[in-house]
């Protein structure tokens, strides 16, 4: 027998070939299965098509395997970095030791890696979701801020409101120029023609001072007596915080309106106030007047021109976008004007308590301007400072 008959049958080959019309049974002893074959089995609670047992088996979903596999060797970090998230939230970060403050940004690292990939390749929304939360707590817990609510108070206005004010210069210097050459026009129309007056003058502001008006009564609203605390706080509440501030929220918000709004809200009030400047000087109290108004009226003007600077800001990154984009300026541009009504907001504050309160106890001239002068050279050099603070980035 040759070598060739001597090889076992490979697959498919149960019988030799022979020449056409004959065949011969395979040689040696064969391991093949006796009939009757079993048919294919199929997995299910259900009978089989054919003869035999069913075959149980349970099968999981393929979100499932493949969460299973993601978790092995990723768990544990996982865990770990809850752990130190919740112990921060709960304890701050003097509760941490040397090594678990070096581990928490490394952890973190690793867990945003786990995300990244769980996003794009497990199907698991639960584990996603779960990772998605920890990567959110645990950012803040690294890159979020660390000082209290005092502490930033403090950095706002050592640093932030004095650099806003300081970016914003060019508008709020506009605003200025707008505001105090309409209170020179209102002047100057009003000693021309005492008639202007009432055009520039509305009633609510007047409350009967006009040319009709006696010297004697005038100087009473100057020097009047002292309406004490309580009725100071309520006419304050009511009315001069209120109107201050609608005043400088409205210079400031229809700085979007290409700034048009805005100058004419300047210009409005620069007449009025002119207009009072020149009543007061035609009746011999000019001086008086310009001491009882500025004890309050430094801090409050400030405020209004501000505010109109920060509207014109808006206004000029609509009109003259620049590099960038103009949304994208606006933005940086809105920042500043923002943190630059914060401060506005607050200086009314401070000028409706001087102008409600304490105008009235200093009944004195001399002493009227000292004070302005004070507010005038603390808010200059405190507006100043914004020069030499860092831009941020």
């Amino acid at each position: 027998m040759s070598q060739e008959q001597n090889r076992p049958p490979g697959p498919g080959q149960g019988y030799l070939q022979a020449p056409q019309g004959q065949w011969h049974p395979p040689q040696g002893p064969q391991n093949y299965p006796q009939g009757p074959f079993p048919a294919p089995q199929r997995p299910g609670p259900g009978p089989g098509p054919g003869p035999g047992p069913v075959i149980e088996e349970t099968y999981q979903p393929e979100s499932e395997i493949r969460s299973a596999r993601f978790r092995q060797g990723r768990e544990e970090s996982w865990r770990r970095l809850e752990g130190l998230v919740t112990k921060l939230e709960k304890k701050g970060l003097n509760s941490l030791t040397g090594q678990e403050a070096i581990d928490l940004p490394m952890l973190y690292q690793a867990e945003v890696s786990s995300l990244a990939v769980a996003r794009s390749t497990i199907l698991d929304r639960s584990l996603v979701g779960y990772l998605e939360a920890l990567s959110l707590r645990a950012y803040l817990m690294v890159y979020g801020p660390r000082a209290s609510l005092l502490e930033l108070a403090l950095k706002f206005f050592k640093t932030g409101l004095p650099r806003s004010v300081w970016a914003l210069k060019f508008p709020i210097l506009i605003s200025f120029f707008i505001f105090f050459s309409s209170s020179l026009a209102g002047y100057v129309a009003v000693l021309l023609d005492p008639a202007n007056y009432d055009y520039f003058m509305p009633d609510s502001v007047t409350q009967g001072r006009d040319f009709n008006t006696s010297s004697e009564k005038l100087a009473s609203y100057l020097y009047g007596n002292w309406e004490g605390l309580r009725q100071a706080l309520v006419h304050f509440a009511n009315f001069l915080f209120r109107h201050n501030t609608q005043i400088a929220i409205l210079c400031f918000s229809l700085g979007f309106f290409l700034g048009i709004p805005t100058i004419l809200l300047l210009i409005s009030n620069g007449l009025a106030l002119g207009a009072m400047v020149a009543l007061h000087f035609e009746k011999g109290l000019g001086l008086d007047f310009l001491a009882w108004v500025s004890i309050h009226g430094v801090t409050e003007l400030s405020a209004i021109i501000l505010a109109g600077g920060a509207g014109l800001s808006l206004a000029e990154k609509i009109l003259i976008p620049g590099p960038g984009g103009r949304l994208e300026n606006l933005g940086k541009g809105g920042k500043e004007a923002a943190t630059v009504m914060i401060g506005v907001v607050l200086m009314l504050l401070c000028a409706g308590i001087l102008e409600g309160c304490f105008r009235q106890l200093i009944d004195n001239t001399v002493t009227r301007l000292m004070v302005a002068l004070l507010s005038a050279l603390f808010w200059g050099l405190y507006f100043l400072e914004g020069r030499f603070v860092p831009k941020e980035e």
